[in-house]
C-alpha cells in the first residue's frame, strides 16, 4: 500500500471521496497526511471526522514560496509520503519540488486541459459559451496546469447554467475519477516514463473517461 499526501486548500470533499475509497479497500493506499497552507479550510474539520491527520503550513508565515515549499518538502519526507495528491491545492509549487516529486505527484484541475489552466475555470466556460465542461488529472511539472495529462472526465454544458451550477457537477466527476486514478497509479497500471503517461494494463477501466453526460 502506498503512502498518500493529500495537499488541500478549501472544502476537502476530494479529500474526502479518497479517504472514503481508501476505507472501502478500492485504493490500495492510505492516506498518511493532509496537508493545507489555510487554517480556515473546512479540509481540516473533513479530515478530523475522518481520523486522518492534518498538518497546516500557512504560508503567509513564511518569508517566500522557497520556504514554504521547503516545509512541505519536509514533511512529505517525514511521512515517507509515495504519491502526493494536489486536491484544490491553490499554491504554485516551484520547480525544485516539482522536479523532486515528478512521476510522483498528480494535481486534479477543473478544465479541459490544456484549456484554461489556472483560476475561475467555470465562469471562463460560460463566458466562452463552451459545449463542454470537464476535469484533468495530470502529473504535476514545473509549468502551472501543463504536466502530461492522465484522466479526463466532461460534460455537456446545459443552457443558461451558472458557474456554481457547472461547478456542482464538476465534483461529481472528480469524486469518481480521482480515487480511480489514485489506486491505478497505487497498484502500478498507470505510471510516467518519459514524460509520457503510461498504461501496464491497456485494458484499464475507464482510464480516460470521454464523458458523464447527464
Amino acid at each position: 500500500m502506498k503512502k498518500i499526501a493529500v495537499l488541500i486548500s478549501g472544502s476537502g470533499s476530494n479529500l474526502e471521496a479518497i479517504a472514503n475509497a481508501c476505507n472501502k479497500k478500492k485504493i490500495d493506499g492510505e492516506i498518511s497526511c493532509v496537508i493545507s497552507n489555510n487554517s480556515q479550510a473546512y479540509g481540516i474539520e473533513r479530515a478530523k471526522k475522518l481520523n486522518l491527520k492534518s498538518i497546516i503550513v500557512d504560508h503567509n508565515l513564511f518569508n517566500d514560496r522557497s520556504e514554504f515549499d521547503d516545509q512541505i518538502d519536509k514533511i512529505l519526507v517525514e511521512e515517507k509520503i509515495e504519491l502526493v495528491v494536489l486536491a484544490g491545492f491553490m499554491r504554485i509549487l516551484e520547480k525544485k519540488i516539482t522536479d523532486k516529486y515528478f512521476g510522483r505527484m498528480i494535481n486534479l484541475h477543473p478544465s479541459l486541459l490544456p484549456l484554461y489552466p489556472g483560476l475561475n475555470t467555470h465562469k471562463k466556460v460560460i463566458k466562452n459559451k463552451d459545449n463542454k465542461h470537464g476535469v484533468s488529472i495530470h502529473y504535476v511539472s514545473p509549468e502551472l496546469d501543463a504536466g502530461p495529462i492522465i484522466a479526463q472526465g466532461s460534460i455537456k454544458v446545459k443552457k443558461n447554467e451558472t458557474a456554481e451550477d457547472l461547478q456542482k457537477r464538476i465534483h461529481k466527476i472528480e469524486h469518481i475519477l480521482l480515487p480511480e486514478v489514485i489506486n491505478e497509479i497505487c497498484i502500478g497500471n498507470i505510471f510516467l516514463s518519459n514524460n509520457s503517461v503510461k498504461f501496464k494494463n491497456k485494458n484499464i477501466t475507464n482510464h480516460i473517461i470521454n464523458s458523464y453526460d447527464e
